[in-house]
């Protein structure tokens, strides 16, 4: 034992596994425009402890059982009554999957349904979460040309013909038609029922993403694509993570039932977390108030944003002014570079950005764009953000004085 040689895991990781990543604390800048988080004085501290409490004192001693394999029963029960209010999803609880956030349903799906080379379709820009998963299941993602209203129809349909003529269906196209991320526009009606309908023609299922739609700050709900569709080819997956607290970690999936029978034997762990779904089912009868609370904070940062983009970037950029959740996508001169200047920017100014190529399909497009939230800072902490943004950029000559 004494002479034995120090063991190297290099050369036996499994193919499939994502690069390695620097472990510590994420470098954050005091303007963290860079993460979606909602605003921490809005995480209802109170009214969570209240409703934990009751729960414990009625359900506490079942901690001691492992959950459902579903997830806590009542939980599931109040979301398909909210998603046939809501969204016009006519669903029971059993058809429901409760997980961590929206983005353990999403890797779910993917290990259910993808192959390595699978083709899959997004929008042109789309969550970077999301692409790490895809990646990590070796899809060929092929992202679909976009404007101010979402995905365009008939490039979609041209891509899937593509993909068909070389004989390769796309397994699923991944969405987010309501306050998209990154890009922030919400697909109309008229446009979501022709990509459903393509959807229909050419046997391609969607993921709908619906996790910012209550982040509404003005207009009026479009119905989701899932009650578009009366055939089963739309999974739908929500989270609770925007409209009450991302360390929460809780969402759901729906999905027709052969999907679901898979991704429950997918799911490590069992149940998603009881504590947590307890709190969350107990806290529901305030949600509605909670989401109109959020809301008007949130219009507040988002006005805060837009308007000093206007004051400091002028006619220099472009900018989107989203009717919900929370990020702006930003676009410079197409000679840009927001990526080699991020470190710099974090660095001196203190100002955190994600740059446009994190949310591309191929991982290089969108070098002179950039999604900025405002979710997290306080309105003057906006204004003094993207000014120090602004300094910066003209600094490193990404804007002209």
């Amino acid at each position: 034992m004494a002479h034995a040689k120090p063991f190297s895991y290099e050369g036996s990781f499994a193919k499939g596994t994502p690069p390695a990543r620097p472990r510590g604390a994420v470098r954050r800048g005091k303007y963290d425009f860079a993460v979606a988080y909602p605003d921490p004085a809005s995480v209802p501290l109170d009214g969570l402890l209240e409703s934990l409490k009751g729960a414990l004192d009625d359900e506490g001693r079942d901690l001691a059982v492992y959950p459902h394999q579903q997830g806590y029963p009542p939980l599931r029960e109040y979301i398909a009554q909210k998603l046939a209010e809501t969204r016009d999803i006519h669903v029971s609880p059993d058809d429901i999957v409760l997980a961590d956030g929206s983005s353990q349903p999403i890797h779910m799906v993917c290990e259910a349904l993808l192959d390595p080379g699978d083709v899959v379709l997004t929008d042109d820009f789309v969550y970077s979460g999301t692409l790490g998963t895809l990646r990590r299941f070796q899809a060929d993602i092929r992202g679909v040309p976009c404007d101010d209203q979402g995905m365009e129809p008939d490039a979609l349909e041209s891509v899937i013909k593509k993909a068909v003529s070389e004989g390769r269906r796309p397994k699923f196209m991944y969405l987010i038609p309501t306050f998209q991320n990154p890009q922030g526009w919400e697909t109309p009606l008229e446009r979501r029922q022709a990509i459903v309908g393509l959807s229909q023609r050419y046997d391609v299922p969607i993921l709908e993403d619906d996790c910012y739609v209550d982040l509404r700050y003005e207009g009026e709900p479009v119905t989701s694509m899932h009650a578009l569709d009366s055939t089963g080819r739309v999974m739908y997956v929500a989270s609770f993570s925007k409209i009450i607290a991302p360390g929460m970690r809780l969402g759901y999936l729906t999905a027709p039932p052969e999907v679901l029978d898979r991704v429950i034997t997918i799911k490590s762990g069992g149940g998603a977390n009881q504590f947590t779904a307890l709190a969350i089912h107990r806290f529901s009868t305030q949600l509605d108030d909670h989401i109109d609370e959020v809301n008007d904070i949130q219009r507040v940062k988002r006005d805060a944003m837009v308007a000093a983009l206007g004051e400091n970037f002028g006619s220099e950029a472009t900018w989107s002014n989203p009717p919900g959740a929370l990020f702006v996508w930003l676009q410079m001169a197409e000679d840009a570079d927001l990526v080699s200047i991020r470190g710099n920017v974090l660095d001196i100014y203190d100002v955190g950005y994600n740059p446009g190529p994190l949310f591309a399909p191929d991982a290089a497009s969108g070098r002179n764009r950039a999604r900025l939230c405002f979710g997290y800072n306080t309105p003057d902490e906006i204004r003094e953000g993207i000014s120090r943004l602004a300094q910066a950029f003209e600094q490193e000559g990404v804007l002209k004085a």
